[in-house]
């Protein structure tokens, strides 16, 4: 049988789908998806004749259950994920139970909101001397994060700091985050990055509360927290005349 594939939608641009997300999309007989996540024009790549599953009323239980029984009936079954299911796609339970199961499973990689974010904003999030490091994390919320991961310390580093499922806890988050880089600092909101109806703007730290008050952000929202956004002249030194390295040597 083939193995179940979960693959990654990207951040919602149909033409940000990688080929090999699409390949498994159009071969498809059961689609099981995030709808409440993932344009429907994604969700249409599939043939006429596929079944579509819709998950946002469903348990995790339950969306396992259907990924067993459709996997015995022999079909070829693609679980659907928003931007990368290996970042906070709850995909750990559902390969373990599948394995458990005896059902093979492929992750196929999907582009990330910040990575499409960036773009957008046509930045760099890692500039020379300013800062070599991404973080990708969340605030707290009900689910929780290992102490070692909290916000303060996250921040305390000054770094590209990128945060997914956080709108609903933006003010207590702008209470941390103003502790450790300064109020100017810009932050880019993306809302529904790349969707039809997306909403991008960077503003500063001090703002980044009332902002997203303002446009009433509670979910598909991502927050970039970098010095970066402040585009200047910081050339990277691989590519500077006075730097020499295997391929070019002085």
């Amino acid at each position: 049988m083939s193995p179940i594939s979960i693959v990654g939608a990207g951040p919602g641009a149909l033409d940000l789908m990688t080929i090999r997300a699409r390949q498994r999309l159009e071969t498809a007989e059961v689609l099981v998806w995030t709808d409440s996540l993932i344009p429907q024009q994604i969700a249409n790549v599939v043939k006429d004749n596929c079944e579509k599953i819709k998950t946002s009323s469903l348990t995790l239980e339950e969306i396992l259950l259907i990924l067993i029984k459709k996997h015995k009936e022999g079909k070829k079954i693609v679980r659907l994920h928003d931007g990368d299911p290996c970042l906070y796609g709850a995909i750990s339970e559902q390969i373990c139970k599948l394995n458990d199961e005896g059902i093979e499973v492929e992750i196929i990689p999907g582009v990330s909101a910040y990575q499409a974010t960036a773009a957008k904003l046509g930045v760099e999030l890692t500039i020379p001397d300013i800062t070599q490091t991404i973080i990708l994390s969340r605030a707290e919320g009900r689910t929780g994060k290992p102490k070692e991961e909290n916000l303060h310390r996250l921040a305390s580093i000054q770094s590209s700091l990128c945060l997914y499922l956080s709108a609903r806890h933006v003010e207590e988050v702008q209470s941390i985050l103003i502790n450790y880089y300064p109020e100017d600092t810009p932050v880019a909101i993306a809302h529904r990055i790349t969707w039809p109806d997306e909403w991008i703007k960077v503003i500063t730290l001090k703002e980044m509360a009332q902002t997203s008050k303002e446009k009433k952000l509670t979910r598909t929202t991502l927050y970039i927290i970098s010095p970066t956004l402040k585009i200047g002249n910081n050339r990277s030194k691989l590519y500077n005349p006075s730097h020499s390295h295997l391929f070019r040597p002085c």
